[in-house]
């Protein structure tokens, strides 16, 4: 077990780094900044590299709602889900105290600004209310739990999971970065939101809310369809 919660952890840790640092290093840099396309490929890269990694090891969650998805889908047991979510969020708030480090040495360096944290309202990155975020992240995380539970199936090919997971992670980045900056992890918004300027800390309830609504919608919709 300790094994699996340190998988967990570095690849919760890797990708709020690479995903989230992305975002704050990367994506507004003129003319050679990544912009949004970037960091959506940034994400998907994040999951699909820790996935091959270390997925043997752990599964390669690295999500709290990818963990309840997977439990609700018959693929986790129930009694490793707090430990897996503990590991995860340790392991997102540890990355992004690092980011905030690294962030922090810049010249003329006066805050961190939103910190690629997740928002609704003024703190989407296009006004999008509460409730298209609401939506929009159970949707996403529906969906997402779909894929990981159907890539990771006794009848789908072999050793191709983490790249079909790591796409589908992009995909939906591409979709709702404009609503929420997107989150569909309760953990990788955590650990921005605790170092975030403005109200990410306020409207965290909705980033945990809705993916772990989504996870066990897209379980339930998997288990309805019976191919496992």
């Amino acid at each position: 077990m300790s094994s699996k919660l340190i998988a967990e952890f570095f690849g919760t840790f890797w990708l709020v780094l690479g995903g989230c640092g992305s975002a704050v290093l990367a994506a507004g840099v003129a003319d050679v900044g990544i912009g949004w396309l970037g960091v959506s490929f940034a994400f998907g890269l994040t999951v699909l590299t820790m996935a091959y990694a270390v997925g043997h090891i752990s599964g390669g969650h690295f999500n709290p709602a990818v963990s309840l998805g997977l439990m609700i889908g018959g693929r986790f047991p129930a009694k490793d889900l707090i430990p897996y979510w503990i590991a995860q969020v340790i392991g997102a708030i540890a990355a992004a105290a690092v980011l905030y480090l690294i962030v922090s040495g810049a010249p003329n360096f006066e805050g961190v600004g939103s910190f690629a944290s997740n928002g609704y309202g003024a703190a989407s990155p296009e006004g999008y209310s509460l409730t298209s975020a609401l939506v929009i992240e159970i949707v996403m995380t529906a969906f997402f739990v779909i894929v990981i539970l159907g890539a990771t199936s006794n009848f789908a090919p072999e050793g191709f999971a983490p790249i079909a997971i790591g796409l589908c992670l992009t995909l939906i980045h591409l979709i709702s970065i404009p609503v929420t900056n997107t989150s569909v992890n309760p953990a990788r918004s955590t650990g921005v939101a605790l170092f975030a300027d403005g109200p990410a800390l306020a409207q965290l309830w909705l980033f945990w809310v809705a993916p772990l609504i989504g996870a066990a919608v897209g379980a339930l919709i998997w288990k309805a369809m019976g191919d496992d």
